[in-house]
């Protein structure tokens, strides 16, 4: 167990090991906060199996909700495979897996729409069709740059992710819109939806464009952000479709049930189910 001591060097090299992975670049950052937090906390003591259950254990006392303190606790996971000391993992709490989630979290139809309306008549046109873009398709905001003039014309897009590659349908409607906006723009091939420099939008930077627009569309803050428009494609998808394996095949999941947690439904809808059952006289 000797010099097993994290440092500030040996998180970036677990960083740059994560990129060489193909890790999305919000996997990387979300890991990356919670190992510095976890150096801070460690305060120079050697790593042991120990330490790793009183962090678990701190982060508990703390109120953290148990799908966080999992998500903490496999950034250290991932951490020490690559470092050798899987000796130093703690189990993760075991949570039974939810039927519903919480109204405060769940984007509607309604408000999608008037989030897009909101920005377009802002004049915030990029904005718009970027969150329409990731309504209609399902992708992640890191896929965006695939969206480019030449798939549009072809009306499909292949993303390449961790090894993987996925054929994207787009529709028509929206490939006649966005090659008008590209057209407007002078973008004549490459990327649709880049900055004024020519680089790719951000996760970070639409997370921010999405939040100004709350207030002025009036919808709670808390439901605005990117990859809720994926799940609310998700719920779309299976209420036209009800075919779960297709809908997996779209989104790029390999597994049911990571496709099970988009299509949960609010708090309200399934309080609603259970009373249309009407077994309680």
């Amino acid at each position: 167990m000797a010099g097993r001591r994290l440092t500030a060097e040996l998180i970036e090299g677990y960083a740059e090991q994560l990129r060489r992975d193909e890790r999305a670049e919000a996997t990387v950052e979300k890991y990356m906060r919670a190992l510095r937090q976890y150096e801070r906390w460690l305060e120079g003591r050697e790593v042991t199996r120990e330490l790793t259950a009183a962090w678990k254990e701190h982060l508990t006392s703390e109120g953290r909700e148990p799908s966080t303190v999992n998500g903490q606790l496999s950034a250290l996971d991932g951490l020490y495979r690559w470092l050798g000391w899987t000796d130093c993992s703690v189990r993760h709490i075991r949570v039974q897996r939810r039927a519903f989630c919480e109204s405060s979290r769940e984007l509607s139809r309604g408000e999608y729409e008037r989030l897009i309306g909101s920005a377009r008549a802002a004049g915030r046109v990029r904005l718009a069709l970027v969150m329409e873009t990731l309504g209609a398709t399902g992708i992640r905001v890191s896929e965006l740059r695939y969206v480019t003039v030449e798939a549009l014309e072809q009306g499909r897009a292949e993303v390449w992710l961790k090894g993987k590659v996925r054929t994207i349908l787009l529709p028509s409607k929206l490939s006649r819109k966005l090659l008008k906006y590209a057209k407007s723009r002078g973008i004549s091939r490459g990327e649709v939806f880049v900055t004024a420099t020519g680089r790719s939008l951000s996760r970070k930077q639409v997370w921010q464009e999405m939040k100004k627009e709350c207030a002025r569309a009036g919808v709670e803050p808390g439901k605005v952000f990117p990859h809720n428009l994926r799940h609310l494609f998700a719920r779309c998808f299976y209420e036209a479709s009800r075919d779960v394996t297709k809908l997996a095949d779209v989104l790029g999941h390999s597994s049911i049930d990571t496709t099970r947690i988009h299509l949960m439904t609010s708090f309200t809808e399934h309080e609603r189910f259970l009373e249309a059952l009407s077994l309680v006289s």
